[in-house]
């Protein structure tokens, strides 16, 4: 690849923590509502720690936000729908038809995992069902599993997950974690409900909007955005606006939006606990090669085989990332579990510099939550356990 422009490692670094909203000014006029458009997706996960993942996501953007006005912002006012991205994802309703040709790879395909014994007239019962009755949860509808383990769908379960692959119906609300599901016609703003665009638009309008996220970033972090192949990205990168740049150690081409590339990446950096599923860290090879941190999320390993903890959340401070902490809930006390201080490879900030902003990062966390105070458990290295213990008091008192 031949380009003019060429970015340090630090500069990269820089560019794409101010295009996730992590280094500059947070816009809280914007709430968690600019912070959804401004990363064009947030996942959404079952596993509930602090907060859902959903929550902690502009948590970490934009400070001590109350939850309530988390939800209000991604499930009123026909803002946001919920559907197929990164992985199941909170996305905003302006980008209904970029998932256009999604939704018709799903209708051709006709199933996601399971099939229908009556296709046309199952899918034909739960299209009446809202119709006539408006928004249902899948309970409403008749219940989500035969009876067995939670893949042991109903037919009913299947049905609307097939409607909802192909876009006949949506989901722009949950319900005491249970998916709302309605008519698309209903629920897309007229402006907004149509498949008029291309796969080969769709899938540019995809790219540019993942380059904006990242700020800067290689074929395959653009593809894993929003899980499209490289070879999608690559027929189309170069009808975007995104900029060719060569970076410092990644030792492959690289794109990055021109607006992030004018305006220099300053400003004040978030400290932060991030959940496990926040898009600054979604691609593993990404995270270590920016970060010098490997992330991996260890619920379904087996405990005793668990490095850094359950829910392990990466701690940002000083626009790096300087350790893990594991959390939990005890009354009115916030547990860090399982402490892990610096990262996998060198970055500038020794485990023993990494104390202080990890204490700063669970105060604001138990304040966030309702917690009245910080118990740290178990930290690595050893020797750093009572200073950070000692750092976490003082910081909650400090408020």
């Amino acid at each position: 690849m031949t380009t003019n422009v060429s970015l340090s490692a630090d500069d990269a670094r820089r560019i794409a923590l101010r295009a996730q909203g992590l280094l500059g000014a947070p816009d809280r006029r914007a709430g968690a509502r600019g912070v959804l458009r401004r990363l064009g997706a947030v996942q959404l996960d079952t596993i509930s720690v602090l907060a859902r993942s959903h929550e902690l996501v502009p948590y970490a953007r934009l400070g001590a936000i109350g939850r309530e006005a988390v939800e209000s912002a991604y499930w009123s006012g026909a803002a946001a729908f919920e559907y197929w991205s990164h992985a199941a994802c909170i996305l905003p309703i302006e980008e209904w038809p970029l998932f256009a040709f999604r939704r018709r790879d799903r209708r051709a395909r006709g199933y996601r995992w399971h099939h229908l014994q009556d296709p046309e007239g199952s899918r034909a019962a739960v299209v009446g069902r809202l119709r006539t009755d408006g928004p249902l949860t899948s309970t409403d509808l008749g219940g989500a599993k035969k009876g067995g383990p939670w893949w042991d769908w109903s037919e009913t379960k299947i049905a609307v997950e097939t409607l909802l692959d192909a876009g006949e119906v949506v989901v722009t609300a949950r319900r005491g974690w249970k998916r709302v599901y309605d008519l698309a016609e209903r629920a897309v703003p007229d402006a907004l409900f149509h498949d008029d665009l291309t796969d080969e638009e769709c899938l540019r309008r995809l790219v540019a909007q993942a380059g904006r996220a990242l700020g800067v970033a290689t074929r395959a972090d653009l593809a894993d955005y929003h899980r499209l192949k490289g070879e999608q990205v690559a027929a189309v990168v170069g009808d975007t606006e995104l900029v060719e740049v060569e970076v410092e150690g990644w030792g492959k081409p690289a794109w990055a939006d021109p607006e992030a590339l004018a305006d220099g990446p300053r400003g004040r950096h978030r400290t932060t606990l991030l959940s496990p599923f926040d898009s600054l860290i979604w691609d593993r090879p990404r995270t270590e090669r920016i970060f010098g941190l490997t992330h991996r999320l260890e619920a379904y390993v087996p405990k005793p085989q668990r490095i850094h903890g359950y829910f392990a959340m990466p701690v940002l401070a000083g626009g790096r990332l300087v350790g893990r902490v594991d959390p939990g809930r005890e009354g009115s006390t916030l547990v860090a579990r399982q402490v892990t201080l610096g990262a996998d490879r060198p970055n500038g900030v020794t485990p023993a510099k990494a104390v202080e902003p990890t204490a700063a990062a669970l105060a604001e966390a138990a304040s966030w939550v309702g917690a009245r105070s910080v118990r740290v458990e178990r930290v690595s290295p050893p020797e750093l356990h009572t200073p950070l213990a000692r750092a976490a008091e003082k910081a909650v008192a400090a408020g």
